[in-house]
């Protein structure tokens, strides 16, 4: 079989020589300072912008990477002439997003004006969870959208945060922890290039990624969902995410608009200020400094980029929810950055704002924030933003400035072309799960796979083996291997999505054919097997709901492990986990340790390590704690069970 080896020419490199927390970050030969903490604010524009310009220039090194970025200030007379045409109840439903899983009444889209619509988790069409049903759900809402007093489209958005996991079919890539071991930016932009294809063949024309939060305690449960717990990688790979998404300027009808969320500061909560007394949605306790070295560092990189949209977070700032907090938003994020393209909440943020609901959208409009993921109560919103304005409370000038951002990009997006077609690229159609897709899926896969341990020559498997056992729950369950954000919000066990291969049946596909493969999922039946494979890992889970207190594996993967090491075999381990966790106690008796967190539809990805036919090249990036203990970074360091930056070739 031919080698899948990576070639060695990269188009970026991001090695990180240096200690994750430096104050400079190296592109090349470029050494760039990263945002400086102590210095007045009238001076950190200055620095920012011209940060701006030396990382763009550092990080693109092709033509298509050379591409304009996406500019909605070009279309700023344009949008602002329209403003100038509406009135207040049609400037008021362009700030409005509902779920289209609360829309009361389709003519709502024509009665209220609205300016978008979302699908969030678990919001399907009614007509059942297929490309076909997407796209007619889309095109009937387009339609009614155009059919308004000023013919404004709807610029509709999905949580197309690994592929467009949203729909049945769809080819469904590693989470971004994954993408992170790759150190890959081609591969990255590649994988949000077809992630745009897959996501407007349904019609949408709006992906709320790529996350650019900067994980700082694992046990946090969207820690997958970040691409490293260091910025400079998270800058790097999140800007190649944004152009990969939006192509080149103007987007075109294979790509959409992207959104780098959630800012800022999400990824470093501190454990108890959280939903639960837990992390998810809690308050980071930061100096500015430092705040600004960690988890405001990737936004200069995605606003170079072109992002079209910033989504402000759940958390708070030293006790100021951020979606409300007008120094965050409008000083630094719009003025100090320079961001010309709009800010859009998160599910009902605005909610948590400020307990009375007229005072938190108030103060969150006021703040900055242009449009709102309402999403459910999009009535009460529009009737209470607008007594707002008529009472003073909200001025007309920043309604203006809202409506003038959100028009700009649906100027940009091409949306107010004369002629505009609402339906859906049918011809998108055909690449949708495609097998060229399911080939890049696969090699992000590979490429993300981290080898942590390797004696006594367990790995590469062999495939003149007489019998290969697989074990544990994980190894042939593709709803598993996928995580959350997987067809449904939360993920789920078991065969949820069509097309893809699991680790059992990839590792079948791949043996000798005088090979045996067999499998148990409690690691029975182990006796007399050359080598057995266990698999093991974590259930789905997103969001709040994933945040743990512990990280060790679950009794039914011990239980497996203990089984598959009575039969005096060779054990080579296989970890599917959105973090890493606490392998310390099962990793003397592994001979082998390979972390494939959570990779998507493709386990060929897996085979192909596992079986030679691609060499390691994935490097940690997030530091493998040796205990709970030490899943908040600034403890990680010491003495881990593996560094940041390690991993292990079939050299070493």
């Amino acid at each position: 079989m031919r080698s899948l080896e990576k070639p060695a020419a990269r188009t970026y490199d991001c090695s990180h020589a240096a200690p994750p927390l430096t104050t400079h970050v190296k592109f090349g030969a470029l050494v760039t300072p990263l945002l400086p903490a102590p210095l007045p604010w009238v001076r950190c524009r200055a620095i920012a912008l011209a940060l701006v310009a030396l990382i763009a220039a550092a990080c693109s090194t092709s033509s298509a990477q050379r591409a304009t970025p996406f500019a909605p200030l070009a279309f700023d007379t344009k949008a602002r002439a329209l403003v100038g045409r509406m009135t207040l109840a049609e400037k008021i439903g362009q700030m409005t997003q509902v779920d289209q899983l609360f829309l009361k009444d389709t003519a709502d889209i024509e009665r209220y004006a609205l300016g978008s619509i979302l699908n969030g988790g678990d919001s399907d069409p009614v007509a059942g969870n297929s490309l076909q049903a997407w796209r007619a759900m889309y095109e009937m809402y387009q339609g009614r959208a155009i059919r308004t007093r000023l013919h404004i489209p709807l610029i509709y958005g999905v949580d197309a945060v690994h592929g467009n996991n949203n729909v049945i079919g769809a080819v469904v890539f590693p989470h971004n922890i994954g993408l992170g071991a790759t150190r890959d930016s081609a591969l990255v932009r590649r994988i949000a290039e077809i992630t745009a294809e897959e996501t407007r063949a349904v019609g949408a024309n709006w992906a709320f990624a790529p996350c650019i939060c900067v994980p700082q305690d694992i046990r946090w449960g969207r820690s997958y969902e970040g691409f490293s717990e260091d910025p400079a990688l998270v800058a790097m790979l999140g800007a190649a995410a944004v152009r990969g998404l939006q192509g080149a300027n103007p987007i075109d009808r294979t790509h959409v608009a992207a959104t780098a969320k959630h800012f800022a500061g999400d990824g470093g909560t501190s454990l108890g200020s959280g939903i639960d007394k837990r992390l998810d949605q809690g308050d980071t306790r930061v100096d500015s400094a430092t705040l600004r070295r960690i988890h405001i560092r990737p936004y200069i990189d995605a606003i170079a980029a072109g992002v079209a949209t910033i989504m402000p977070s759940y958390n708070s700032w030293n006790g100021v929810k951020v979606s409300g907090d007008r120094h965050l938003l409008t000083d630094v994020l719009k003025g100090e950055l320079n961001f010309n393209g709009f800010l859009i909440s998160d599910y009902k943020a605005v909610n948590q704002v400020h307990s009375d609901y007229k005072t938190a959208i108030g103060i969150s409009i006021n703040a900055g924030m242009d449009m709102v993921m309402v999403p459910e109560h999009y009535q009460e919103f529009i009737a209470l933003l607008t007594e707002l304005v008529q009472e003073g409370r909200v001025p007309m000038s920043r309604i203006d400035d809202a409506v003038t951002r959100i028009l700009r990009v649906k100027f940009a997006m091409g949306l107010m072309e004369p002629g505009y077609d609402p339906h859906a690229d049918h011809a998108l159609e055909q690449r949708f799960g495609s097998a060229e897709h399911r080939a890049v899926a696969r090699q992000a896969v590979r490429e993300s796979a981290v080898l942590l341990k390797n004696e006594r020559g367990a790995l590469p498997l062999s495939r003149s083996a007489r019998r290969i056992h697989v074990v544990g729950r994980s190894a042939d369950d593709i709803g598993i291997q996928s995580g959350g954000w997987t067809i449904f919000w939360q993920g789920k066990a078991g065969n949820i999505t069509t097309g893809g291969t699991t680790v059992l049946s990839a590792i079948r596909a791949g043996a000798g054919r005088g090979t045996q493969v067999t499998y148990s999922a409690d690691g029975s039946g182990a006796a007399g097997a050359d080598v057995v494979v266990v698999v093991v890992g974590e259930g789905p889970y997103a969001e709040m709901k994933g945040d743990r207190l512990e990280l060790a594996l679950d009794a039914s993967d011990r239980q497996a492990l203990a089984n598959a090491r009575a039969a005096n075999s060779p054990v080579v381990v296989v970890v599917i986990s959105g973090r890493p966790l606490d392998i310390a106690p099962v990793l003397a008796d592994a001979s082998a340790v390979l972390a494939a967190w959570l990779p998507g539809t493709e386990g060929g990805g897996v085979a192909d390590v596992l079986f030679g036919d691609y060499r390691p090249t994935g490097k940690l990036s997030f530091t493998w704690p040796r205990s709970v203990d030490q899943t908040v970074r600034s403890a990680a360091g010491r003495d881990p069970l593996f560094p940041f930056g390690f991993g292990l070739t079939y050299q070493e």
